[in-house]
C-alpha cells in the first residue's frame, strides 16, 4: 500500500524540474494503486480470491527483497518491533485488496483514505504527540464525512453497511498504524523495513485466507491457466510502484508525497467510473469531498513536534 516507503533520513532538496521525475513517480505508484481493483476482480473471475492473489504477490516481492539483500531478515530477529509493523502492513493489504474487490470501489478507497484521521490518534499514543487544534479539527472533518458516507437512507445509524465498509475501514486503520510504525523505527535498516512490509501482506493474507477458509467464507486456492497473464502482470506492476514509490518519495517533502499520492482516488474514481464499478451518490460524493479535504489539510499541515509522553 503506498506508505511512507520505509526509508528515513533527510530528504534532498531539488529543484522544480528535478521534481518531475520523482512526482511522476508518485503518480505511477497511485496509478497501480487506484485501478488495482479491476486485476484483482479480474482474477477473482479466474478463481482466486483476493487473499490468496495477495499471498502470490507479496510471496513474490517478498522473494525479489531477499534475492536483492539477502541478509534482510536479520533486522526481524535483531529489531522485534519490525514484527508489528509486518503485521499491520500485512492487515492494511488484507483490508484494502479484499475490500476494493467486492465492494463499490469509491467507497472502498474514501473511507480507507479516513488514514489521516486515524494518524492523530495514533501518532498520540505510540509517538507521544499531542493533537493540536488543527488536527483535532482535521479529524473531526474527516469523521463527519464518513457519518454522510455510512449514513444511507434506510438506516437509522452510519455504520458499515457491509463486509467491505469494514474491510476499508479496518484497512485504513492499518494503513495510519503501519505509517506511525514506520516513523518510529526509521532507524531500523530499509531493507529489513521493506521485508517486513512485504512479508506481512503475504503472511497476514495467508493466515486471512487460512482462517476464512476454516469459516468457509474464502474457498481454496483455485486458479484457471487464462488467468496466469493478469497474475503476472499484477505482480510486475506491484514491484514497479513500489521501486517508484521508494524513489519518489525519498526525494520529496513528505507533504509533496502525502499529496501526489490523493491521486490514487482520483484514478480509482475515473476507473469505476468507466467500468461501473461505483456508486456516484450525492452522499459519497459529500461525505467523499470532506475526507479528502481532511487528507489535503493533513498532508499540508507542518511536521508534528514529538514529546514525551
Amino acid at each position: 500500500m503506498p506508505a511512507d516507503a520505509s526509508l528515513g533520513g533527510k530528504v534532498p532538496a531539488v529543484n522544480d524540474r528535478g521534481a518531475l521525475l520523482p512526482a511522476g513517480a508518485l503518480v505511477l505508484n497511485a496509478f497501480v494503486w487506484g485501478v488495482s481493483w479491476w486485476p484483482f476482480r479480474e482474477l477473482l473471475a479466474y478463481g482466486l480470491h483476493p487473499l490468496w492473489a495477495t499471498v502470490l504477490i507479496y510471496g513474490v516481492a517478498t522473494l525479489s527483497v531477499l534475492a536483492w539483500r539477502p541478509q534482510a531478515w536479520r533486522g526481524l530477529l535483531k529489531y522485534p518491533a519490525l514484527l508489528l509493523l509486518l503485521a499491520a502492513a500485512g492487515l492494511t493489504n488484507v483490508g484494502f485488496n479484499w475490500a476494493v474487490t467486492v465492494g463499490d470501489v469509491v467507497r472502498v478507497v474514501l473511507l480507507f483514505y479516513l488514514m489521516p484521521a486515524w494518524s492523530v490518534l495514533i501518532a498520540w499514543a505510540v509517538l507521544g504527540e499531542k493533537p493540536t487544534p488543527a488536527s483535532l479539527f482535521r479529524l473531526a472533518l474527516a469523521l463527519t464525512g464518513v457519518v454522510i458516507v455510512l449514513k444511507s437512507p434506510g438506516a437509522p445509524w452510519p455504520v458499515p453497511q457491509s463486509a467491505a465498509d469494514w474491510l476499508s475501514l479496518m484497512g485504513g486503520l492499518c494503513f495510519a498504524v503501519t505509517n506511525v510504525l514506520l516513523r518510529k523505527l526509521g532507524s531500523t535498516p530499509s531493507e529489513s523495513r521493506m521485508l517486513a512490509m512485504f512479508g506481512g501482506g503475504a503472511v497476514m493474507a495467508c493466515t486471512a485466507a487460512l482462517a476464512g477458509m476454516a469459516w468457509q467464507i474464502v474457498p481454496a486456492p483455485a486458479f484457471q491457466a487464462g488467468g496466469v497473464g493478469v497474475a503476472v502482470g499484477l505482480c510486475v506492476a506491484f514491484l514497479a510502484s513500489n521501486t517508484a514509490l521508494q524513489y519518489g518519495a525519498a526525494r520529496l517533502a513528505a507533504s509533496t508525497t502525502a499529496i501526489v499520492m490523493l491521486t490514487e482516488i482520483l484514478f480509482a474514481s475515473g476507473s469505476a467510473a468507466l467500468l461501473g464499478a461505483a456508486d456516484f451518490s450525492t452522499r459519497t460524493l459529500a461525505g467523499g469531498g470532506l475526507i479528502v479535504l481532511a487528507a489535503l489539510l493533513a498532508a499540508l499541515a507542518p511536521p508534528p513536534q514529538t514529546g514525551a509522553k
